[in-house]
């Protein structure tokens, strides 16, 4: 005759906790920074801080939620991780921003645009990085000029806007 359980006792999951730590901790900042506003009485019951603390407290319900399943361990257990993909598009992003002042936006954001799709497995750099330049343009183009909001300029947005490169 055994003793004690039959069921094998495990350990909560960890990377869940940490995840609901995050988010207790997001939510108690948002809790904070809004508690600090100050706010005209005229607004003082529906006003500026009502939103924040709807999302700081979904926020906190979720932290709640991630722990109660990290105990009951109701994760499906995770894949192995594939570095390569990760680190395509992290060197994608490090890319954009390194060229974003100099290259310009559209060029920036199509080396974002291929390394992204390299790590999905679409498509050649060569072949990749100028179709994405020409989506980033026309982004560029509508947030440059149709809604007057400023965007880094490049070679590529002064060729085709002004005929120039300088």
């Amino acid at each position: 005759m055994t003793t004690g359980s039959s069921s094998p006792q495990r350990r909560p999951d960890g990377a869940a906790l940490v995840i609901a730590a995050i988010l207790a901790g997001i939510a108690i900042v948002i809790f904070w920074q809004t508690s600090l506003m100050r706010v005209p009485p005229v607004q003082q019951r529906v006003g500026p801080t009502v939103f924040p603390y709807i999302v700081a407290s979904g926020l906190l319900l979720l932290a709640v939620g991630t722990v109660f399943s990290a105990f009951r361990n109701g994760f499906p257990e995770r894949s192995k991780d594939d570095y390569g993909p990760i680190f395509w598009v992290v060197g994608g992003l490090v890319g954009q921003i390194l060229l974003l002042s100099t290259a310009g936006f559209s060029i920036a954001t199509g080396v974002l645009f291929a390394c992204t799709a390299k790590a999905f497995g679409r498509g050649p750099l060569w072949q990749t990085i100028p179709i994405g330049a020409v989506f980033a343009f026309v982004v560029w183009f509508i947030f440059a000029k149709g809604l007057q909001l400023s965007l880094p300029m490049g070679v590529l947005e002064r060729l085709l806007t002004t005929g120039s490169f300088v």
